[in-house]
């Protein structure tokens, strides 16, 4: 049945006025080699809405942690966020699945502390890459995400950079399940 209402539905999610909200998790996992050992993990949630079908805007939050081989860098940020999801069939893997693109703006840092030597960077933090979301129901998709992250700004270190696969799932809802949501929440 479900499949029957997401093929009649189109792609749905990604309608004006719907709402989406969920995680990207990047770079999770370690390395153990060479004598040496890295953990990494980032935590990305987000909130979107569509001001305009396949245009969302939105709010994230980043978290991110390395530490191994005596070093550790420690990512925050704070910012705005834009997708643009493709809807051309021509690029479309099957019909479960939408290519997006994403870019986004905000307050971002990093802290680094090799041995006794610490640097960071703190200021204005770019970044923009592709994604694919692959719907595994009518509203929760799977994504991954490549990003070029760039900080520019203050700090002992002036710019910091980064490209990373992420990750991630994404509830969507329309816009009145969504409000229900938010009352019951409320209550």
């Amino acid at each position: 049945m479900s499949t029957v209402l997401f093929a009649v539905n189109g792609f749905a999610q990604t309608q004006k006025g719907n709402v989406m909200v969920g995680a990207q998790l990047a770079n999770i996992g370690g390395t153990f080699q060479n004598g040496g050992s890295v953990f990494n993990l980032n935590l990305t949630p987000k909130a979107g809405w569509f001001i305009r079908d396949n245009i969302a805007l939105g709010v994230d939050v980043n978290l991110g942690l390395t530490t191994g081989n005596d070093q550790t860098d420690f990512l925050y940020g704070i910012g705005a966020f834009g997708r643009y999801y493709v809807s051309d069939k021509r690029v479309e893997l099957d019909r479960k699945s939408r290519w997006f693109f994403e870019a986004s703006a905000g307050v971002n840092g990093v802290n680094r502390k090799v041995g006794d030597v610490s640097t960071n960077t703190n200021g204005l933090g770019i970044g923009i890459g592709p994604g694919l979301a692959y719907f595994i129901t009518p509203n929760i998709g799977l994504e991954g995400l490549v990003k070029y992250d760039l900080t520019v700004g203050f700090g002992s270190s002036t710019t910091a950079h980064r490209v990373s696969f992420n990750l991630g799932f994404q509830i969507y809802l329309p816009s009145a399940k969504a409000r229900q949501t938010i009352r019951e929440v409320g209550k």
